[in-house]
């Protein structure tokens, strides 16, 4: 359950299609390229030959986004299938999923909702966890979620269940310090604690992503994880905080909506690189806002 392929100190990117042509041009100096596993679940045709290609040049980092591993029901056996069927096609160098919920019944939703941190939800989670490294037979990445609401019934704060988890199973974690600000500032909650606390030791890859801001049906702020733009300046302190504590970490850029052309989306791995380098240094921080 080891990473296929080292991932240079450099940030990645998300890949999208309409990215290939000029990446294949111009051989950008990227760390990795990150893919929604569910989109490479079929048999052939272009997405397959694109990322075919593209791994020749580049570490792939696959990320699921349909397991339902927080979900009431069993795993889904044949969406597990198709997941380790295109893990060991592409042999990632990393492999992660979200600390979510997304089917009922047989049903997807086009979501990932929050679990409550209690006790039979740890042992539902762990055991999925479970399931998944045994099936796939590689370590997961778990990724810390953002969140809208919070349950009254919760034993746990987020970060000791997240502990708990990666105690039980051995799974590593993938921290999304956009995600910690946004349900930090959903929950007025403090983001530094967070990353403080979190267990760095256990983090394989950093997510950055920008973030939306709109309100509630009671006026107040709401934040809502994006995607849908550059990472803002408490997003990018909370990178530096972390990468104080494991500055070797893969960091990747999310970008999914409201996409810029490539030139742009290149800047931003270019901005959070030199923020790599400096935590690997042990220089001071750059100023990425």
């Amino acid at each position: 359950m080891t990473h296929s392929r080292t991932v240079p100190l450099r940030a990645g990117a998300s890949f999208k299609a309409g990215y290939f042509a000029e990446i294949l041009e111009t051989k950008p100096d990227v760390g990795f390229f990150e893919v929604h596993a569910e989109n490479y679940m079929g048999a052939g045709g272009p997405p397959h030959a694109q990322l075919e290609r593209l791994r020749r040049d580049y570490p792939i980092s696959v990320h699921g986004v349909g397991l339902s591993i927080g979900g009431a029901d069993g795993l889904d056996t044949e969406h597990l299938d198709r997941l380790k069927r295109v893990v060991d096609r592409y042999q990632p160098a990393l492999f992660s999923e979200h600390l979510a919920w997304s089917t009922h019944q047989g049903a997807y939703l086009n979501d990932l909702l929050a679990v409550p941190y209690t006790h039979e939800t740890l042992k539902l989670v762990t055991e999925h966890i479970d399931e998944v490294q045994t099936h796939v037979g590689r370590m997961v990445l778990l990724e810390n979620p953002s969140t809208y609401i919070a349950f009254a019934e919760n034993d746990f704060d987020e970060v000791t269940f997240i502990s708990e988890i990666q105690r039980r199973t051995g799974c590593g974690l993938l921290l999304d310090v956009n995600n910690v600000y946004v349900s930090s500032m959903n929950h007025a909650q403090d983001a530094q604690e967070y990353i403080e606390r979190f267990p760095m030791d256990h983090v394989g890859e950093i997510h950055v992503a920008g973030h939306a801001t709109t309100q509630d049906a009671d006026g107040h702020p709401l934040l809502i994880d994006a995607h849908n733009g550059v990472a803002s300046a408490p997003v990018m302190a909370l990178l530096s905080q972390a990468l104080s504590h494991k500055p070797d970490v893969p960091v990747l850029i999310e970008w999914d909506n409201d996409l810029p052309d490539w030139s742009g989306l290149y800047r931003e791995v270019e901005k959070v690189s030199s923020t790599l380098r400096a935590a690997a240094s042990g220089s001071e921080m750059t100023d990425v806002a």
